[in-house]
């Protein structure tokens, strides 16, 4: 390998949360504070006061906050020398907020420049997400497999004796639970898919560092840090263009989020649901996208709240709801790893069991985020008066919803 390093790369195992490369232009995924990775040496968390001076333009309060993220994007780069995670986590995290700042506020800025740099900033986070992605996804999966593995609880067979007293108690049948003959063969399967493309994801990352696409990229970023070409909309007062303009894109979140099923997803065992992502008219994948591109509206509506004199969100929602959508991506991506591991040809029936239990408790954990996110979304419209919004945390690996049957 070029560049001297294993192909693992030395990033730990506990990999904050990867980007996930919705396209050019895209602000990504999760990756910050937000979505419970670590901050970085160097990381800070993100965006200036939301607040501008009277008398700034819009341009020039776009202008520091594009700044600002350019100049963590440079200090990303001079990190990499010294940890790779922290350096990769930086310029991922500065690249999602340029390009989604970008794109809420396209009309401020010369498109012929904008819309080329987007694109790369897209490229760039869905490469350097991928690695840090593979490597969550099998810790997550191989404690699953760890979790639904262990034997139940004993229960006691209670004999009465001929005082009408329990004379003994005998334990059931000790040692491992009934995946336990495919529990580990479904591990070293995953794991060693998982393995190899996390090994080919840091081989592309390291590629990419070192092409001459991404020196161009990061020439542009240099530029950006000194220079951001503006239409004539960016001599506009800030406080009379900025706030339409976050206010769109959290509309386009309210909206989105709105038209989701969320009344079908509060039940708390939608087994419809499940049914469809086995069948062949609803896909998974068809299933999740919609919540996948609310997820990506809710970044990019937090994002352009960010740049000062846009104004803060005044929904209290978001920030839970940026969790439970990551947690939802998390596991049905999961889900779709499992499916693909389930579809190795020759496997023995023990381990295609043991994978099949896997996927089901997977997709287990959408349903169990989808039901949070429903009930914490429609929190306004049932109980208007609540000065807050409902814990609607997703229910953790293993734990049975209210109301939902064991599995």
């Amino acid at each position: 390998m070029a560049s001297g390093k294993t192909a693992a790369g030395d990033r730990p195992g506990n990999a904050a949360r990867a980007g996930d490369g919705a396209g050019p232009g895209s602000p990504g995924n999760a990756g910050g504070p937000a979505a419970g990775g670590r901050t970085p040496a160097g990381g800070g968390t993100g965006g200036g006061s939301p607040f501008a001076d009277d008398n700034e333009t819009a341009g020039g309060a776009l202008t520091g906050y594009l700044r600002e993220q350019a100049t963590a994007f440079l200090r990303g780069m001079s990190l990499r020398g010294e940890s790779e995670y922290d350096a990769d986590h930086l310029l991922r995290r500065s690249a999602r907020r340029i390009a989604g700042v970008l794109h809420t506020y396209a009309p401020l800025t010369d498109p012929s420049w904008s819309e080329p740099l987007r694109a790369e900033l897209g490229w760039l986070s869905a490469t350097l997400g991928r690695e840090p992605q593979y490597v969550e996804r099998l810790t997550r999966l191989l404690e699953a497999l760890r979790r639904l593995s262990l034997p139940a609880a004993p229960e006691p067979i209670r004999t009465e004796g001929p005082g009408g007293g329990a004379n003994g108690a005998a334990d059931t049948a000790a040692g491992g639970g009934p995946l336990a003959l495919g529990a580990a063969r479904a591990a070293a399967l995953l794991e060693r898919q998982l393995t190899l493309a996390r090994t080919r994801a840091h081989s592309a990352t390291l590629q990419a560092m070192g092409s001459s696409r991404f020196h161009g990229l990061a020439d542009s970023i240099a530029v950006l840090a000194s220079d951001v070409p503006l239409s004539a909309a960016g001599d506009e007062p800030a406080a009379a263009v900025l706030p339409p303009l976050a206010g769109q894109a959290y509309q386009r979140l309210s909206d989105a989020a709105d038209a989701l099923p969320l009344h079908r997803a509060a039940n708390p065992y939608n087994a419809e649901a499940m049914r469809a992502s086995l069948g062949a008219e609803l896909t998974a994948d068809l299933q999740d996208s919609p919540w996948q591109q609310v997820r990506i509206l809710l970044r990019l509506s937090r994002y352009a709240a960010e740049v000062p004199g846009a104004g803060a969100p005044d929904d209290p929602r978001t920030a839970e709801a940026s969790l439970l959508l990551q947690r939802h991506r998390e596991a049905a991506e999961s889900a779709a790893a499992v499916a693909a591991a389930a579809r190795t040809p020759r496997i023995a029936p023990a381990t295609a069991y043991a994978l099949g239990v896997l996927h089901a408790d997977q997709r287990h954990e959408v349903e169990a985020a989808r039901f949070a996110f429903s009930r914490l979304w429609q929190w306004s419209a049932t109980d208007p008066q609540a000065a807050q919004p409902p814990v609607a945390t997703a229910a953790p690996p293993g734990a049975r919803l209210p109301g939902a049957p064991g599995r």
